[in-house]
């Protein structure tokens, strides 16, 4: 079961088997009660960053402490932790661009830094925590991006894929091939619900056309 909670216009989401989950993402301060209020019917056994911009990790510190459980995430995107601009970030759509700039203007206040308990990477599974899903590598968007899939059905894809007016692959990234070989990826996983870090849930279908 994935249960979506809306944070401004990002989103966080729980895993779940009905008593106990896994929060995937945590969204910005400003959520902070949103994100807690959702929370309290499962037991929370992990926090997944699909990466560490602030919009998705900016609470994981203070929920780490608060559910007394471990933050998972990918190696290459613990330099974010400390700065947005600790890597290079790329956009060629004019509401890219925008979105890019607006970014970089909010993300210069400090996000609390804390230490990942758990280096996550592609083929990882997830059922020690209750779940049954496996963590997929999705670099480009940042260095370090992940998704997970969830049993074969539902697949939470943070910002390799993005639905803000459309759904479309990424329109911010560190290196453009990699996000368009994620969104691939992603694409070739077939039939799944596909759970963004912006914009609502759709099903999967081909993101990048053929040649590109």
């Amino acid at each position: 079961m994935v249960h979506r909670i809306k944070c401004g216009n990002a989103n966080c989401y729980i895993v779940s088997d009905g008593v106990s989950g896994i929060l995937i993402d945590t969204g910005t301060s400003k959520y902070l009660d949103t994100v807690i209020e959702a929370c309290k019917p499962y037991k929370i056994k992990f926090i997944v960053l699909t990466h560490a911009h602030f919009d998705h990790a900016e609470n994981a510190a203070a929920l780490s402490e608060l559910f007394r459980v471990p933050i998972g995430m990918h190696q290459d995107d613990v330099g974010l932790i400390g700065s947005f601009n600790n890597q290079s970030m790329s956009a060629k759509a004019f509401l890219g661009k925008i979105i890019l700039s607006a970014t970089k203007i909010a993300s210069k206040r400090k996000m609390r830094e804390f230490a990942p308990f758990v280096f996550l990477k592609d083929g990882d599974d997830l059922t020690g925590y209750g779940i049954k899903a496996k963590v997929i590598g999705l670099p480009g968007h940042t260095k370090g991006s992940i998704g997970i899939d969830i049993d074969e059905k539902e697949v939470i894809v943070g910002d390799a894929l993005m639905n803000i007016f459309q759904p479309t692959v990424s329109l911010l990234y560190n290196d453009e091939k990699m996000m368009l070989n994620s969104a691939k990826k992603i694409a070739e996983l077939g039939e799944r619900t596909v759970y963004f870090g912006h914009g609502k849930p759709l099903q999967n279908k081909v993101w990048v056309k053929e040649g590109v």
